[in-house]
């Protein structure tokens, strides 16, 4: 019996590549999406046994959309398929539910067995990754249970970095400085109790900030 698999990725080529790398394994691409909210639409009418979804997509991103999907389909596998081997996104990957986290990098049998995994209700992620992720994970609840005086600069900050954005890419899109930047995260991570960003982004997931 086929898997049927539904691709989410704003790049053609990725989606035509990972189509040809499929043919033939019993895993059977049977819906694309070029965007979060194509994503929603697709599960809804195809149904698909597993998502494999990038990270960085247009209208919603694939964090965002996981947590959604997570919600109204709980028993869904949803791979998260990305360039960027960053431990914010494998944290916040691993904390909302992902079955697992592919690069896009990786070989056609890791591809093929995460694939199977999720499915058949497995665990799919590797021991280093969840070593990688373990910290941030491990970080006190009781800080999330705890109203936190975050400044409307800061929080704006913090939903960036929950995002994976860098300094610079922060500074950028909220129109500030790189300094003022390091400096709003500093005061993040003392106010929160966290120690690196990593537990910052968890923190802000346990929130519901992202």
């Amino acid at each position: 019996m086929s898997i049927s698999v539904l691709v989410a990725d704003d790049h053609q080529v990725v989606r035509l590549g990972l189509k040809n790398i499929l043919e033939g394994t019993g895993v059977v691409v049977s819906a694309e999406a070029t965007s979060g909210e194509e994503v929603l639409q697709k599960v809804a009418a195809e149904k698909p046994d597993v998502v494999l979804m990038d990270v960085r997509m247009p209208n919603g991103d694939g964090l965002h959309v996981l947590g959604r999907l997570k919600l109204d389909y709980p028993d869904l596998p949803v791979i998260l398929f990305s360039s960027y081997d960053n431990p914010t996104y494998i944290a916040r990957a691993v904390a909302l539910g992902a079955a697992a986290y592919v690069l896009k990098h990786d070989s056609r049998e890791r591809l093929l067995e995460t694939i199977q995994l999720a499915v058949r209700g497995e665990s799919a992620w590797t021991r280093e990754e969840l070593r990688r992720v373990t910290g941030a994970l491990a970080t006190p609840r009781v800080v999330s249970d705890v109203e936190v005086p975050l400044t409307q600069r800061e929080s704006e900050v913090l939903r960036q970095l929950a995002n994976g954005l860098t300094n610079k890419e922060i500074a950028l899109a909220l129109g500030i400085s790189y300094e003022t930047v390091k400096e709003h995260v500093q005061h993040i991570l003392r106010k929160i109790g966290v120690s690196d960003r990593t537990q910052a982004a968890v923190w802000a997931v346990r929130k519901g900030l992202v």
